[in-house]
């Protein structure tokens, strides 16, 4: 298996030449105006709000961006943890009509924790969404993590995304945290319990419970066993979330840019969806603003 076959990430521009313009017209219809929609509110909810956050960019927050996934090979899934850190499921599952398949029998996520009653659900992608990782050495790496590919063990460089910390320990006061990553468990349990100190993550779900979707890695929100007007999922990829794309915050995709500010910027738009019974109902007004 190709190592970098553990890891689902977006192409770094920087080592890209352009977005294709098929990729650009593949995006969900309403997301451009998400893109303002949100950008607004925060500025709105920023000014009103008591905490102290850093000004927000000249620029848009959700910048135009691309996702370009290959066919990875999929790992047989592992044994059941007995915790909720590490759910191995069946392999993806893969439509042939194109449209998403049924909602299995068995939720992906356990009962919800006394602790969550009355919370939304926010699911929250991993790579280029909190951070970046590479085979690559990255010399300022806060993480370096073994991972065992076809008997060989392999160093992964993680770089954390600026204020990723701050954003992690304020949506879990918010939310009922959920990590979802298209990534192997084998590198991503590791890179969560260095990041996730704090216990924010009720639960980890990784590839084994995406559906490969027309060459894609889907996060199907109407598996997790939750009410969809209670769920959120904050991803960098539309392409994962295509099944559900009214219920996305969209993040720019981040590599190395440490004066980068997007998960402190969106704090303000989550403490507003934290209090809607419908997140629908937000979402779509900061869509056609």
């Amino acid at each position: 298996m190709d190592n970098t076959s553990i890891i689902t990430q977006v192409a770094n521009p920087k080592e890209e030449e352009s977005i294709s313009s098929s990729q650009e017209k593949g995006l969900p219809l309403g997301f451009w105006g998400l893109q303002h929609g949100l950008k607004k509110h925060s500025s709105v909810l920023q000014q009103q709000s008591d905490t102290s956050l850093k000004k927000s960019r000249s620029r848009s927050i959700f910048s135009p961006f691309f996702c370009c996934f290959t066919n990875y090979h999929v790992d047989p899934p592992s044994s059941q943890s007995t915790n909720n850190k590490t759910q191995a499921l069946p392999p993806p599952t893969t439509d042939e009509n194109g449209s998403p398949p049924k909602p299995p029998a068995k939720s992906l996520l356990p009962e919800v924790n006394i602790s969550d009653c009355g919370k939304n659900c926010v699911v929250i992608d991993l790579d280029e969404t909190l951070v970046h990782s590479s085979f690559k050495p990255i010399s300022n790496a806060d993480f370096i993590v073994p991972v065992e590919i076809d008997g060989t063990v392999h160093q992964v460089y993680v770089l954390k995304r600026p204020h990723v910390d701050v954003f992690l320990q304020k949506m879990g006061e918010l939310f009922e945290c959920v990590l979802f990553t298209a990534s192997l468990a084998k590198y991503a349990d590791p890179v969560a319990d260095l990041l996730d100190q704090w216990g924010v993550f009720r639960a980890r779900l990784f590839r084994e419970s995406c559906v490969f979707h027309q060459g894609n890695y889907v996060k199907d929100l109407s598996r997790l066993g939750r009410r969809l007007s209670n769920v959120i999922i904050v991803d960098n990829s539309p392409a994962s979330y295509i099944f559900h794309p009214e219920n996305a915050v969209p993040v720019q995709s981040w590599f190395d840019d440490m004066s980068d500010t997007e998960l402190l910027d969106l704090l303000p738009v989550f403490e507003g969806l934290s209090k809607e019974q419908d997140v629908y109902n937000l979402l779509q007004s900061l869509r056609v603003r």
